[in-house]
């Protein structure tokens, strides 16, 4: 289990796959921002990180292009990995509640957080047949993680991505039969993990209290309750 997870967390990082989402992380990597001119940033594809008999698996979007872009670790250096991580120290997933670099001493607990792409997009937007290619990687997490029993998915595309892997897996029939909203829970007929859904802790929900911190907080409270109940077959 942890040898599969080391094997595709350094094929993830030497990832060539997508030239527009490279040059892009590169090119962030050598402008930076002000705040952080001093640093060198990570620039290279983001691996997933935590615990690799995690009983909670977190998909998100993409690394942010000064945040895991810059430290190399996931949701690691922004304000969104400042509200994921709170959430999950309060809820017992995570041994502190900052996460500002890939030194800082963090580690998860019973949790792995991986995401839809690996690399920086430009203006958080993706492309599908990038997607498409980066998806081989979370399939392959997902096999690795064997005692995951609570899927939490942050916005839209990460709930579609993980769906799109159970449709093509032959466990579910449609994507388009799972709607997404914040709070929504499913429980695949075949078996496997719950799948929460919940908004994405971006700035953009987080600012304007479209996502909270009782919120998200609330999210992780049920995913703690099914990790510890939950039998899979």
């Amino acid at each position: 289990m942890v040898r599969d997870l080391v094997v595709i967390q350094r094929e993830i990082i030497e990832c060539e796959l997508c030239p527009r989402l490279r040059e892009y992380c590169r090119e962030i990597g050598q402008v930076k921002r002000r705040a952080y001119r001093d640093q060198v940033y990570w620039a290279r594809p983001v691996p997933g990180f935590g615990d690799p008999k995690a009983r909670l698996l977190i998909v998100g979007l993409a690394p942010g292009a000064h945040g895991a872009n810059r430290t190399g670790r996931m949701f690691t250096g922004d304000k969104s990995g400042e509200f994921l991580y709170r959430a999950m120290f309060e809820t017992g997933f995570a041994s502190q509640a900052e996460s500002v670099s890939i030194n800082d001493g963090l580690t998860l607990k019973s949790a792995y957080i991986a995401a839809s792409g690996r690399c920086a997009p430009p203006g958080n937007k993706p492309l599908k047949e990038e997607l498409a290619r980066c998806r081989p990687f979370l399939e392959r997490e997902i096999a690795a993680l064997k005692q995951v029993r609570v899927v939490v998915a942050l916005g839209g595309i990460a709930f579609d991505t993980y769906l799109s892997i159970l449709r093509d897996q032959g466990k579910i029939e449609r994507v388009g039969a799972f709607k997404f909203a914040h709070g929504a829970e499913y429980r695949p007929v075949s078996g496997g993990p719950v799948l929460l859904a919940s908004y994405h802790p971006s700035q953009q929900n987080t600012s304007t209290g479209r996502l909270t911190r009782e919120m998200l907080k609330d999210i992780f409270n049920r995913a703690r309750l099914i990790a510890s109940s939950a039998t899979c077959v």
